[in-house]
C-alpha cells in the first residue's frame, strides 16, 4: 500500500523502509467485500487456527502481533512531504460549499472549512482490543477511521452552529495555489504563489508568510470567533467520543465490538457497508448524543416511510423530558429526530463508471452531504469535495500515538488535517457509503428532492440509488429493515429480491452492481 498521509509532519530522515510483506493466500470462502474493493491489510495477523481451545492467543500467535504492530508503526508513522496544488480559477467544494481560490478572503474560507473536519487516524498504544492481543489498527482499521469521520462530520453539523470553525485552526501547510489552463495536467503552466506551509507563531513576525498573517488577521476580525470559542467545551466532548479508549461510544474498541455481530474482528477487513451498519448500532447503543439515529439504505433504496417512522418512533420512545431538545446550533426537533443516512452502493464493477462521476460531483455539492467513505482498492479515504476531476479526502493512514482525552486542555492538533489531498476520480473505488444529514421530517423531504435532482444527472440508465416511497416491508423486506434494531441490516442481492434464493445467505456487504 502506498500512502502519502496529509500529514504536516515532517519526515524523518535516514529510515529506511523495509519491502511490503506479501498479502497472505486467500482461503477459499468468499470475501465479504467484491474483488478489488477489500480496504485495509490483513497481512501477518494470526491465523484463526492457531488458537487454543479457550480462544485466547497463545505465544507465537502475540509476538507475531507484536512484530506486525511494529511494522506498521513504522510503515504509518513517517510521511513524506508534498505539495498539493490547487487552481485558482476554479472552484473548490468541500460538503455543499464552494470557494474560489483567487482571493486571501477565499483561502481564509477554505482553510477554516478543511482543517475544522475532524481527521481521525490510526492510532498506536491504546489498550488491549478484547480478544486480540493488538493495542493498534495501523494496517487493518483505515475503514473504521474513515468510518468515524464521517459520523463526526454528521455529529458537526447536528451539534454545532452551521458556519462553526474551529478557533484553533493551524494555517494550511504544503499546498500550492496557480494559475492552470483548463484540462491541463496539474502544474502545467502554473504560477505558484506561496506555499501555506510554516509553522504558526504566538505573534505576527514582520517576515511571516502571507497565509499566516491572514489566518492572524482573520481571527481578530472574524465575529464568530469568540461563539466558537464558547462551543470549544462541545467540541472537546464530541472528539473524545471517538477516542480509543474502551468506554468512548465512537471509539475504535466500541466498533470493533460491535462488528462481531457482523462476524468480524480485531485485524480483519472491514467495507463501506459493514461500517455503516456498525455506525447505526453505535449511535443507537449510546447515551451521549439525543434525538439523533442512523438509517442504513437497503438495496441501494431508502424507503421514506422507514426514515419517518424511525424519528418519530426514535422520539416516541425518548425519556421523559427529551422529546424536544435544542442543541447549540439552536435546531429543536418538534418534527422527530434528526436523521444521518447512510447509502452503500457500488458505483461499478472493478472500477468507478467514469458516467457516475458527474453524479458523485453533485452530491458533494450538497449542503446536506456528509461525505463519503470509500477511497481506493485496499486503502480507504473520506471524500470531502472536489475540484475540477480530483477529489478532495482525509487520509486515515497516518499512525499517531493515543491521546488521553480526558486530561483538561490536551492539545487536540492531531485531530485536525492540515494538509488537503487529492486524487483522481479515476481511481477511486467503486464501493462507498455515502452520507446524508437531516434535521428533522421536513428536513428530510427537502433532502428527497434535492438528492433526487442530483442523482438524475447521470446519463446511466440506472441511478446510483432512489428515494421509494412506502416501507421496506411493501416490498418483502420486513425482516432486513434497517429500522429494526434486532436484524443484521443487508443489502440484497438481485436473486433475493426476486425470490430466487440459492441458500447461501449474503453478507453485509453483497452489493446491487450498476
Amino acid at each position: 500500500m502506498n500512502s502519502v498521509s496529509p500529514s504536516a509532519v515532517q519526515y524523518v530522515g535516514g529510515v529506511v523502509v523495509p519491502e511490503e510483506p506479501k498479502e497472505p493466500q486467500r482461503s477459499h470462502q468468499r470475501s465479504l467485500e467484491p474483488e478489488g474493493s477489500s480496504f485495509g491489510h490483513r497481512q501477518g495477523l494470526p491465523p484463526e487456527n492457531n488458537r487454543d481451545v479457550t480462544g485466547e492467543p497463545d505465544e507465537v500467535d502475540k509476538l507475531k502481533a507484536k512484530l506486525m504492530s511494529a511494522w506498521n508503526n513504522v510503515k504509518y508513522g513517517w510521511t513524506v512531504k508534498s505539495k498539493t496544488s490547487f487552481n485558482k480559477t476554479s472552484p473548490v467544494t468541500v460538503l455543499g460549499h464552494t470557494y474560489l481560490l483567487n482571493s486571501e478572503d477565499e483561502v481564509e474560507r477554505f482553510r477554516l472549512a478543511f482543517v475544522s473536519r475532524l481527521w481521525l487516524t490510526y492510532r498506536r498504544e491504546f489498550p488491549q482490543l478484547e480478544g486480540s492481543t493488538l493495542t493498534t489498527d495501523c494496517g487493518w482499521g483505515c475503514m473504521l477511521r474513515s468510518g468515524q469521520m464521517l459520523l463526526a462530520q454528521g455529529l458537526l453539523v447536528h451539534l454545532m452552529q452551521p458556519d462553526w470553525a474551529w478557533p484553533d485552526a493551524q494555517p494550511l501547510a504544503d499546498v500550492d495555489f496557480e494559475v492552470l489552463r483548463p484540462r491541463s495536467p496539474a502544474r502545467a503552466g502554473g504560477v505558484p504563489i506561496p506555499s501555506f506551509g510554516s509553522a504558526r507563531a504566538p505573534t505576527i513576525q514582520p517576515n511571516a508568510p502571507p497565509s499566516e498573517q491572514a489566518t492572524k488577521r482573520s481571527q481578530r476580525k472574524r465575529p464568530e470567533v469568540a461563539r466558537d470559542r464558547q462551543a470549544e467545551p462541545l467540541h472537546r466532548s464530541l472528539v473524545s467520543w471517538f477516542g480509543d479508549q474502551p468506554p468512548a461510544p465512537f471509539g475504535v474498541h466500541q466498533l470493533v465490538e460491535l462488528g462481531k455481530s457482523s462476524g468480524k474482528k480485531a485485524g480483519d477487513w472491514y467495507g463501506p457497508s459493514v461500517v455503516a451498519h456498525i455506525l447505526r448500532k453505535a449511535v443507537a447503543n449510546t447515551t451521549e448524543v439525543k434525538n439523533l439515529v442512523v438509517y442504513v439504505a437497503l438495496d441501494c433504496t431508502v424507503y421514506k416511510e422507514d426514515v419517518v417512522r424511525l424519528c418519530e418512533l426514535s422520539l416516541s420512545s425518548s425519556p421523559p423530558g427529551e422529546t424536544t431538545t435544542t442543541t447549540t446550533s439552536g435546531n429543536n426537533h418538534p418534527g422527530g429526530k434528526s436523521v444521518i443516512i447512510l447509502v452503500p452502493v457500488r458505483l461499478g464493477g472493478e472500477s468507478l463508471n467514469p458516467s457516475y462521476i458527474d453524479c458523485v460531483k453533485n452530491i458533494l455539492k450538497l449542503e446536506c452531504c456528509i461525505g463519503i467513505i470509500g477511497g481506493k482498492p485496499k486503502h480507504s479515504l473520506f471524500f470531502i469535495g472536489y475540484q475540477d476531476e480530483q477529489l478532495l479526502y482525509l487520509d486515515p493512514h497516518y499512525c499517531q500515538p493515543v491521546v488521553n482525552l480526558s486530561q483538561n486542555n490536551v492539545s487536540l492538533e492531531s485531530f485536525h488535517c492540515s494538509s488537503p489531498r487529492k486524487m483522481p476520480f479515476s481511481r477511486m473505488d467503486p464501493s462507498c457509503t455515502i452520507g446524508f444529514y437531516a434535521n428533522n421530517v421536513k428536513d428530510f423531504e427537502s433532502l428527497c428532492s434535492a438528492v433526487s435532482v442530483a442523482l438524475s444527472s447521470t446519463k446511466e440508465k440506472y441511478p446510483i440509488f432512489t428515494f421509494v416511497d412506502g416501507r421496506s416491508q411493501d416490498y418483502g423486506l420486513e425482516s432486513h429493515s434497517s429500522t429494526s434494531s434486532d436484524s443484521a441490516a443487508r443489502i440484497l442481492s438481485p436473486d433475493t429480491l426476486s425470490g430466487r434464493s440459492n441458500n447461501h445467505h449474503g453478507s453485509t456487504d453483497e452489493f446491487v452492481f450498476l
